[in-house]
């Protein structure tokens, strides 16, 4: 299981994905069927797809983070945060699966979350996009699991770009 995370962007059109990739026959592949087949008010996991009836591999779930506020953020949401999911899927797809069919045992759930306040389609398309791709690569490559406890000894605090003051 690799689990990553990818922020990209400023303002309302950032863009914040938390990925989950593993095995098709194992507990990622059980909990993507669960989450595809439990829907709940505001959030209505769906496949991502490069076109209608053409999926992105590995069979990916879009999971939206923000229940959609409007017409439009719908629109974002469905239209072109999910067109950017597709296309930063299908870059790490083609740099980590060489192999045609590589791909298609596993499965990947995606966590979007896209502002009800944003606007501009291409930024959105853009840093979902970006944020996507990293959070793969960031799953496949995670920091060691002591990287936060090091930041803390160097007096480092956390942050992140909603942080407003400093813990």
């Amino acid at each position: 299981m690799e689990i990553g995370e990818g922020f990209a962007g400023t303002g309302a059109e950032a863009a914040h994905i938390n990925t989950v990739l593993g095995a098709r026959s194992g507990p990622v592949g059980t909990a993507f069927a669960t989450a595809l087949g439990s829907p709940t008010t505001g959030h209505i996991p769906f496949l991502v797809v490069w076109e209608p009836n053409i999926p992105v591999t590995p069979a990916t779930l879009f999971i939206n983070k923000a229940a959609i506020a409007s017409d439009r953020h719908g629109e974002l949401t469905w239209g072109a945060a999910q067109a950017g999911v597709a296309l930063g899927v299908t870059r790490y797809a083609a740099e980590r699966f060489a192999t045609p069919g590589a791909a298609d045992g596993f499965v990947l759930m995606c966590a979007v979350w896209v502002d009800p306040a944003a606007a501009d389609e291409q930024l959105v398309l853009d840093n979902n996009a970006t944020a996507t791709h990293d959070a793969l690569l960031r799953g496949a490559f995670a920091p060691q699991p002591n990287d936060a406890v090091e930041a803390l000894r160097a007096g480092h605090r956390p942050t992140n770009p909603y942080l407003r003051h400093s813990p």
